[in-house]
Parts: C-alpha cells; structure tokens; sequence
C-alpha cells in the first residue's frame, strides 16, 4: 500500500516548489508589492522601492499642439455632423452621421482629460499681437486668428453646407467630410515626423486610431460617391 505515501511525497514536493503560503508570507511581511524598472538594452533591470511612483513621460510641445488642434478639427465634424436630421432623408448618411458624431465626441473627451492632467489648455493659443487689439478688433478678428488645421473645411464650405438640402447636401457632406478626414491624416502624419512628438503611449495609441479609423470611413464615403448614392438628381428626394 504505497499510495498513501507516494501522494503524501507529491504534495509536499508540490508544496515546496510553490513557494510560501499566503500566511507564511504575511508573517515574514514579504507582501509588499515589488516594483521592477526595465533596464535599457543591454542593461539588468532595477528593482524599486515600493514608494516608487510612476511620472508622466516629457511633455513635447507638438503633442500638445497635436491635441489641441485636434479638437478643434473633431468640433467642425461634429458641426457638420449636427446638420444631417435637418437637411438629407438618406439612411445612410445618417448613419454615417451618427458614427462620426459618437467616435468623435468620445475623442474630444479623452483629448481634453489628456490635456488637463498635463496642465495645457484645450485651446490653442492666440498670436502674441491678439492681446494688442481692442476688444471690438480682437472679437471681429478671433475666428480668423487661429489658423484652420488640415482639411477642415472653410467659411464658405461651411455655408454652403448649411444652405444645401437633400442630394445636394448629400454630395457636398460627402466630400467636405472626405476633405476632412484626409486632414486629420495629414495631422498624424506631421506628429509622428516630428522628432521628440508621439513618444507618450496613450498619444501614440490615440493617434494610431485616429489614422485607423479616419481611413476606414473615407473608404466608406468614397464608395457612398462611387456608387451614385450622392450624384442623383440635385435637390430630388429620394
């Protein structure tokens, strides 16, 4: 009968090659969370105090710019985004619409939570001669200060926009939001070319996902174009 005692020999190898118990390692106080730094190439890794906290990666000034020109660049999609129900009866744009205006308004919120831990603002900075004006200049000339980013759209884009209706709105959605999306492209593109820009993770992965996503839903606007969807007769309902 040497079952007994082979399992009993089991169990304790098992035992020992697990390590202390819960409660064994409680009374010797080895509890205490172990923080290990990476070493670099090459390099052992360290291991840290358990007071050791994590600190936020440099703060590059072209990330900054990048989150806050984004922004304001998601803003005029929403803007557009906003006059669909009133202006076209298609299905599919509003859909589309709808897509643009969730994704979008979500990013905004985590740009500007980006922003704020870092202590930047969600705007971008006026030019230096603003500050200048009088009050009446100043206000008169404020939409005009801050430079357009990428593909956004103009005021005259923007207004003839809002006066189109039906397939005309169709088309002109289509391609101004086409327009825009290949400017938030070009956004990405210019921070990852910029030395020292889109090292912090979260930007990195936000960015990677802005150029992911803008790409797929040119691709679903291009067909919408291709297809005739938006080239029927201007102004006839559908």
């Amino acid at each position: 009968m040497r079952r007994p005692r082979c399992a009993a020999l089991l169990a304790a190898a098992f035992s020992l090659a697990s390590g202390p118990s819960p409660a064994r390692s409680e009374q010797d106080g080895s509890t205490a969370s172990v923080v290990v730094q990476p070493g670099a190439p090459g390099q052992p890794t360290k291991i840290l105090p358990p007071s050791s906290k994590a600190k936020l990666p440099p703060l590059s000034p072209a990330d900054v710019e990048f989150m806050q020109g984004m922004i304001m660049h998601h803003g005029q999609a929403i803007e557009m985004t906003a006059l669909i129900p009133s202006r076209t009866e298609s299905k599919e744009l509003r859909s589309l619409g709808a897509r643009i205006s969730r994704s979008q308004d979500d990013e905004i919120r985590f740009m500007k939570r980006w922003l704020a831990v870092r202590g930047q603002s969600p705007s971008m900075s006026m030019p230096e001669n603003m500050g200048k004006m009088s009050h009446a200049d100043s206000s008169h000339q404020a939409a005009d200060s801050v430079p357009l980013m990428p593909g956004m759209l103009t005021a005259e884009q923007m207004d003839a926009l809002r006066k189109a209706t039906d397939a005309d709105f169709d088309r002109l959605f289509l391609t101004g939001m086409i327009q825009h999306h290949q400017g938030a492209l070009t956004m990405v593109k210019d921070l990852f070319a910029t030395a020292g820009a889109g090292q912090d993770a979260e930007i990195f992965g936000f960015a990677t996902d802005v150029d992911t996503g803008q790409r797929a839903e040119i691709k679903i606007m291009q067909a919408l174009l291709e297809t005739g969807f938006a080239k029927k007769g201007l102004g006839e309902k559908r």
